[in-house]
């Protein structure tokens, strides 16, 4: 098989009880999710189903389902619950299934279903109150950090914690203090977390970023490693760790770091197959294929030698000049594809973060080289 899937994302819900402002999904230039039905209904689900235990019989590499949003929780435990057992129902427990959610829905009854079904959690927070509510509030702007916060405190409780919270979720303000926010997710228990950049291209830049030379994102994460290698009882940093393990020679882990390319596809609410849906934010249906795949009616399996699925994973390699030339590409990887959009040049250009990367992998580079044999990194 050409191309194998890494990820199968699926599309629970295409409603929110977040507003959050940096959302690419509901603020992006891509609207679809207007179109989409609220939730996903059980005879796609049905069908999905089938379609994942045909992919994993048809492709050697196993993959990740992972149920997103929107936030997929407003479903409730009942439907939940029902989705759990038929995906399950499919694939065998060494498939791995997780939910990715906002935390302030959580509560006993889906963590005792999630347990059952082996469904690990992921848990968005941007930090303490004060910075997570700058972007995290609801339409009608009220705060939901509390019952996220207990919603997080009822996971870590849970018995079967230690499988089911896989760690939090964070969107990088580099107007914050990283010590500070670093500290807060110790604080609630995380077991490891991960950050993200805002989303943001050549023609709107990311929340935050004065211009392309410019570092502020880079600068705070360099911040937090310093932090990092200093904390004798560190929770793992998967963008820190990953890129300390490129730079070593190792392989990356996501879509955004190193030069392997990853299948990953979208499920939306009414079965139709897609990109990767971050895309959603360089123009409107810049994440649909072409061709109208639908898990109701074409066999995920089969599109993966089709010209226009093999197309979209090589275009996750960067092809600007810049890129190609470049010392860097081999931890960086270009970035990802959203953050290298132009209306005038589309894909070709260096992500918007280049500087920033550049940044971190010399800070990182640096801190490797002055170990001594005897040294341990985290």
């Amino acid at each position: 098989m050409p191309a194998p899937i890494d990820t199968v994302l699926v599309k629970l819900a295409a409603r929110c009880n977040l507003a959050c402002s940096y959302c690419y999904f509901f603020f992006g230039e891509d609207q679809t999710w207007r179109k989409q039905p609220k939730a996903i209904s059980d005879s796609t689900v049905a069908a999905l189903a089938s379609n994942l235990a045909d992919l994993r019989q048809r492709q050697a590499k196993n993959f990740a389902v992972v149920l997103h949003g929107g936030e997929p929780l407003l479903l409730g435990a009942k439907r939940l619950g029902g989705i759990f057992q038929t995906l399950r129902g499919a694939l065998k427990r060494d498939t791995p299934i997780s939910l990715q959610t906002n935390g302030a829905l959580i509560n006993v009854e889906i963590l005792d279903l999630c347990s059952e079904y082996e469904v690990s959690i992921s848990v968005s927070i941007d930090g303490p109150q004060s910075i997570n509510d700058k972007n995290r509030l609801t339409a009608a702007g009220r705060s939901l950090f509390e019952k996220t916060v207990s919603g997080i405190a009822s996971l870590r409780n849970h018995p079967d914690s230690n499988f089911l919270f896989a760690g939090t979720l964070t969107v990088v303000d580099p107007a914050s203090d990283p010590g500070e926010i670093y500290s807060f997710l110790k604080g609630i228990g995380s077991p490891s977390t991960d950050f993200l950049f805002k989303d943001g291209n050549h023609d709107r830049l990311p929340q935050g970023k004065k211009d392309f030379r410019s570092t502020e994102y880079g600068t705070w994460l360099t911040r937090l490693w310093d932090l990092y290698v200093r904390d004798p009882a560190p929770i793992p940093i998967r963008i820190l760790d990953d890129t300390a393990k490129l730079i070593l020679g190792s392989k990356g882990r996501k879509e955004g770091l190193g030069d392997d390319a990853y299948g990953i596809v979208i499920i939306d609410t009414d079965g139709s197959i897609a990109k990767n849906d971050t895309l959603k934010s360089s123009y409107d249906g810049a994440d649909r294929f072409e061709t109208r795949w639908n898990v109701n009616d074409n066999p995920i399996a089969d599109i993966l030698a089709h010209p226009e699925y093999l197309d979209y994973v090589t275009s996750q390699r960067p092809t600007a000049p810049e890129c190609q030339k470049c010392a860097f590409r081999s931890v960086c990887g270009g970035g990802m594809p959203l953050y290298r959009y132009s209306g005038q040049r589309g894909y070709d250009n260096p992500s918007i973060y280049c500087e920033d990367h550049k940044l971190v992998i010399r800070k990182i580079t640096s801190a490797i080289l002055a170990l001594s044999p005897f040294d341990e990194i985290h």
